[in-house]
Parts: C-alpha cells; structure tokens; sequence
C-alpha cells in the first residue's frame, strides 16, 4: 500500500518542522515537502502532486483561503486545515470549511510546539480521514486504522426508565455527522422552508468554532440557526448546533422539546457526541423523531440510531456515493439502525416528512 503523500504549507518554520516529524513518525505517511507560503506550494505541486495537505490559513503572499479556493476550483484535494483559535480565525476557518476543507486542527499561539505533539493523534486521524475523503473525483482510499477502546453514551445519561413514551405531535429530527458535514449540513438547511421541523444537530468540531458556523448557516438559510444554550426549546423552523467541546441532549417536558448541554468525558472519543444525542432522542422523542445519520469518520451516532429506530424513530443515512466519508453511516447500516440510505440532495425531503403526522 501507498503512503499518504502530505504536503504542509505553514510560514511558521517551527511549525513545519513538528509536523512533519509527527507526520512522517506515522505509519503510511510520508510528508514530501513542508513550505513557508501557497505559491511554494504551486511550485512543488507541479512535480508531485500530494495527496492530503496540512494547511494554515494566515500566510504571505497568498491567503490560506485564497489558495483552498483556487485548488478546490482546478484540482479537488483533501485539505486539513491548521488554524489559531481567535475571533478572527474563528470565522475565517467557517470560510475555509465552506470552501472545501475536510478537517480543523485547532492551534493556540502560546506553547505552539507542545500543543502539536499533544495533539498528535488528532492530525493523524485528520490526515488519514481526508486521505480517504471523496473530494471531487478522488478515488476511494482505505479506511483509517482500528483505534483504541473508547466510552459510549452509558458515561453521558442516566439510566434508562421504563415509562412509555406518550404520544404527541411535536416532532423532532435529530442529525450527526462529522467530516464533511459542514458542507453537507449546508446543502441540507438551505433548502428547508422556514416552515420545518424542529432540529437538534451534533457536527464534529472544536469548541469556539460551532458559533461563526452557526452563524454562517443563519445568515444563509430560511430557518433560523443558532448555537445551543442549555433549556433551549425545539421549535419549527428552528435548527439548534450543540456548541463545541459539550455534550447535547433532547429532553421532554410535557408535550415540549428542548435540550440540555452538559460537560463529560469524550464519548466515542468526541464531545459532542451523536451518540449521545441519539440516544436522548431515542428515550424522549421515540416514534416522534427522525434520526439522520450523514457523512463523517468512525462510528460515533450508529449505536445511537439503532436505538432511536427500536424506540419507534424513523432512520435515515446519507449514502456512500454523495458522503466525503463513509465512515459513521456505514457503521450505521452495518448496526442495522438505518431504514434507508438516501444521497445528501433527498435529505431534506426525509426532514419534511416529519411534518406529516
């Protein structure tokens, strides 16, 4: 097999240096070339092509975006892009996700160097995730090794009772996804009408980021989107993001929705979790609810939806040909928690349907 041919584009040298130790320390990557500015990168690009690049968003000469925009239009390739969490990378990396990048390694601008070997695994993931990520035309890549044992939704909610779920015509559609969501999500929300069913979503993505990219969608859909704060109602036309670095889940007071955000471990190695919004969904809405399951890495969510299916919830998956990964809904069909697989355009149909009781 292949390795993975990394190109990092970085102006920081210290930065270059680390990750491709940290890159080429991994099995099956090979980082060949690291390079201060975008039209280094053009240059080297004409000889060898990489597969995956690392890149950073703030650089001379040529913006990250600037470059992802034009290397998205004239050569689709996995991007992992490298960003500083402040106000204003914040909403430059939204730009950089709607543009096309596959993944977020957040960095800070203190302790740069540690934070990168801490966060090894993360950018291996990444790298590995994208290299298997359907850009374009890209062929299809092997999947990402096994990881290591991981805890599930048990370490999040509280045992589960045993009263009945009483019907009531408030409904709710439950999403979770991952890589390649943001775009995803994008498709999905921009054609709903403003008359849609309440929603609660769980996208992969590190804390800070989940507000500019809720009001990205905002600004850009009929429906209303915001980040979600604790005890926010489920209303129609309103589509709530569990805020980055916690946990969301769908509570039932009465015949109202709302959600409750909490702190905990990582479940499925994330935080928020789909699983943990699933299942939620599962106890409180039952048959009420949609469970849509969309392009991402891992499993996180296919547990969840299995549960929300036995629990009476209709389950639909984002199928492998219009996914950038087909990871989380394969997991999810291969469980046998998903009732039919439909591609990201007929997402939205599914959701209307939740209107029709």
């Amino acid at each position: 097999m292949n390795a993975i041919k990394v190109m990092i584009v970085d102006d920081s040298a210290v930065v270059r240096q680390v990750l491709s130790g940290l890159l080429n320390a991994a099995p099956g990557i090979t980082v060949t070339h690291a390079v201060a500015n975008p039209l280094l990168a053009m240059e080297r690009m004409k000889t060898q092509w990489p597969d995956v690049l690392v890149l950073d968003v703030e650089m001379p000469k040529m913006d990250g975006i600037t470059f992802l925009r034009k290397l998205m239009s004239e050569r689709p390739t996995p991007v992992v892009l490298c960003s500083t969490l402040t106000e204003k990378g914040t909403q430059t990396s939204m730009e950089a996700l709607a543009a096309g990048a596959v993944a977020i390694i957040t960095k800070p601008r203190l302790d740069l160097k540690q934070f990168l070997h801490d966060s090894a695994d993360e950018l291996v993931s990444a790298v590995r995730a994208a290299a298997g990520a359907h850009v374009g035309k890209l062929a299809n890549r092997p999947p990402p090794p096994p990881v290591t044992a991981k805890l599930n939704a048990d370490a999040i909610l509280p045992p589960e009772t045993a009263r009945p779920m009483t019907a009531t015509t408030e409904r709710v559609v439950a999403i979770g996804t991952s890589t390649g969501g943001t775009q995803a999500l994008e498709e999905v929300l921009t054609s709903l009408p403003r008359v849609s069913p309440g929603i609660v979503v769980v996208q992969h993505m590190p804390e800070k980021f989940t507000a500019a990219f809720a009001a990205r969608l905002d600004s850009v859909c009929a429906v209303r989107v915001k980040e979600a704060a604790n005890n926010d109602r489920v209303l129609q036309g309103q589509v709530l993001i569990a805020p980055g670095g916690r946990h969301m889940l769908l509570r039932r007071t009465g015949a109202q929705y709302f959600v409750e955000v909490v702190d905990g471990p990582l479940v499925n190695r994330h935080r928020p979790s789909v699983d943990v919004l699933f299942r939620s969904a599962a106890r409180a809405a039952g048959a009420n609810a949609l469970g849509v399951i969309m392009t991402g890495m891992g499993d996180d969510g296919a547990a969840g939806l299995l549960e929300m299916l036995k629990a009476g919830a209709r389950t639909v998956a984002q199928d492998e040909a219009s996914c950038v990964v087909y990871g989380m809904p394969k997991e999810a069909v291969k469980k046998g928690g998903v009732e039919k697989s439909v591609p990201l355009n007929a997402i939205y149909r599914e959701i209307l349907q939740q209107l029709q009781y």
